[in-house]
């Protein structure tokens, strides 16, 4: 069975001597939010996430969801329900959310690691309170102050849970073909009738109550994207003034059988003349949409990181005990049978390349939720503006390459196992099972990767590609003179050089070939995120040479980085000849020739 240790050192390293933290918060606002609480909060997180939730996710993979087709209730796995009892009452739904509607205010920066080690204990539990989050966000922005007194407490307390339906079973990235209808109530509510697919935590018996936001259309909807508008639908109809009534319209049709995360449930929901309340104006939907969105696209990014960060806890504990054969170079243990497989360079490779891609986009992911906090509480609005077009610009790329990476530490985790990976006992197979819906759902790679190139660089012309790079350079010029980083600063400076020419070039041909942008968009999206991580393990080396953390700590960071830099950001070569090939590459091939 796999076990799962919070990284407390690591963290507090990120936010701490990295993002220097404690002068962000002060700056911010957040008094609160002092490094003894941030602590006290860190630890109790750990406690719960390791002795609580870690020791569910093997029961909640085998036991699985179950649904009754009788009465469309589901029934979450052993210890579930008694689990989330657990974590409302530790006050962690509302740890990040506006004291004025019960939360505890804390920065975003600080809610980062939490949702890192909930993913890493267990993934399956977490997503049941994973899109409260998201609907918390799109009520705080786009609700209206009857819909906030009513539907975010119960929510930022816990005790109900949120949902995001958007897909249907024939749209999902192109939400312009949705079918999902809302028909006008006399009582200013709406009557919504649709099915809606993979939907996330859709039906359970953790909470009392369910808040489902829903993308429909009015009668008067305009045809495509621009017709769509948002509804709020409750599981049990929900008045203006807050009074429960009757059971509502929706009920759970199926959940479906996956191949992996058994533990959450993903329902088919069947709207029946629900009633819901509209959000916002209407056909106004896709901005409530992307809103919660974008909050889930980040949470999952923090999944991928998580299910990496556990894998690689696993394959370090059984590399040091495996013993398999001798070093190439002599016996390490000559009092032993054989030497221990990490002596043997192709399973040190494998678990640096997991520890580099882990700390490296824990570095990633807290730079996003402190970018949150900036948006939200800076007193300067330049550094607000600047601070969101920044994050606009690098949540695709936590997303896919958080998840893809989680794809690939998982998979060298469980090769570090050999045969004892592939089967259930260690629990490797199921870290490489869950980890793989992590770049599907909310926008696969593909998705992501077009956003990132379509709309964050052509569309809005590089805004937040811009901020990067000028943090890139301010942190070069800082440190030009410093001979401990000078293996970092001067190939980090190259790479973000040929970064802005490459981006200028995809333009270019892209004038003239509009295809030339999605023939580029995954390429660009992982050479973007070598080359963000190529930073910000710079920056980590330079934190931690100038911090009190031990000499071994330092002496980690650095040769880390030199892994890194020496063979994970050369991948960037790759990706660049491609980008470089062009679009005709892809699309010369006629689509009936594929199986000529």
């Amino acid at each position: 069975m796999s076990t799962y240790q919070p990284p407390l050192a690591d963290i507090r390293f990120a936010l701490y001597d990295v993002l220097e933290a404690e002068a962000l918060f002060a700056r911010l606002g957040f008094t609160d939010a002092s490094r003894d609480i941030v602590d006290a909060v860190l630890e109790e997180g750990a406690r719960f996430n390791e002795t609580v939730l870690a020791p569910l996710n093997r029961i909640g993979d085998e036991a699985g969801c179950r649904y009754d087709k009788a009465t469309g209730a589901v029934t979450t796995p052993p210890g579930f329900r008694e689990a989330y009892a657990q974590y409302v009452e530790g006050g962690w739904p509302g740890l990040t959310a506006p004291p004025a509607f019960g939360g505890q205010g804390l920065p975003h920066a600080v809610g980062v690691p939490l949702k890192e080690m909930i993913d890493a204990a267990n993934l399956a539990w977490g997503n049941f309170p994973l899109l409260s989050h998201g609907a918390t966000e799109a009520l705080l922005h786009h609700g209206e102050p009857w819909q906030q007194e009513v539907f975010l407490k119960p929510l930022v307390e816990g005790r109900w849970t949120g949902t995001m339906c958007l897909t249907e079973a024939h749209c999902g990235t192109d939400l312009g073909l949705l079918r999902t209808r809302a028909v006008p109530n006399d009582d200013g509510s709406h009557a919504i009738s649709g099915t809606k697919i993979f939907i996330t935590a859709g039906e359970h018996d953790l909470t009392d109550n369910i808040v489902h936001l829903v993308l429909a259309r009015l009668p008067d909807a305009p045809a495509g994207s621009r017709g769509i508008s948002m509804f709020i639908v409750p599981k049990f109809r929900v008045d203006r003034d807050g009074g429960i009534g009757e059971r509502n319209g929706v009920r759970c049709g199926a959940i479906e059988h996956k191949m992996g995360i058994h533990g959450s449930a993903t329902c088919v929901l069947n709207l029946d003349d629900a009633q819901g309340w509209l959000i916002g104006a209407p056909h106004k939907g896709l901005a409530a949409m992307f809103t919660m969105m974008n909050t889930a696209r980040l949470a999952v990014g923090l999944q991928g990181l998580g299910l990496s960060d556990r894998a690689l806890q696993n394959a370090l504990r059984y590399a040091r005990e495996r013993l398999q054969m001798r070093a190439l170079s002599g016996p390490k243990f000559p009092d032993q049978p054989a030497d221990p497989i990490i002596v043997h360079p192709d399973v040190r490779r494998m678990l640096l390349t997991c520890k580099a891609l882990v700390e490296g986009g824990r570095l990633l992911g807290c730079h996003a939720g402190a970018l949150v906090d900036i948006i939200g509480h800076a007193p300067d609005a330049a550094e607000r503006e600047q601070a969101d077009a920044l994050l606009g610009f690098l949540t695709p790329i936590v997303k896919a390459c958080l998840t893809e990476w989680g794809v690939e530490c998982t998979y060298h985790a469980l090769q570090c196992f050999g045969g004892h990976g592939y089967i259930a006992e260690h629990g490797m197979e199921q870290l490489a099972r869950d980890a793989r819906i992590t770049t599907l759902y909310e926008g696969t790679t593909g998705i992501q990767a077009l956003d990132l190139v379509g709309r964050k660089v052509m569309q809005l012309q590089g805004a937040g590609l811009k901020v990067f790079l000028e943090m890139i350079e301010s942190f070069c010029g800082a440190h030009e003179g410093d001979a401990a980083l000078a293996e970092f600063i001067a190939p980090l400076r190259t790479k973000a050089d040929e970064w802005q020419r490459l981006t200028r070039e995809i333009g270019r041909r892209a004038m003239s070939d509009p295809e030339e942008i999605g023939a580029a968009s995954v390429d660009y999206l992982f050479y973007s995120g070598y080359v963000a991580l190529a930073y910000w393990w710079a920056r980590g080396v330079a934190a931690a040479q100038a911090s009190s953390q031990s000499e071994a700590f330092k002496d980690a960071k650095l040769e880390t980085a030199r892994f890194y830099f020496a063979r994970i950001l050369p991948r960037t070569l790759t990706h660049k000849a491609a980008i470089d090939s062009g679009a005709a590459t892809l699309m010369s091939l006629d689509a009936d020739r594929f199986d000529a």
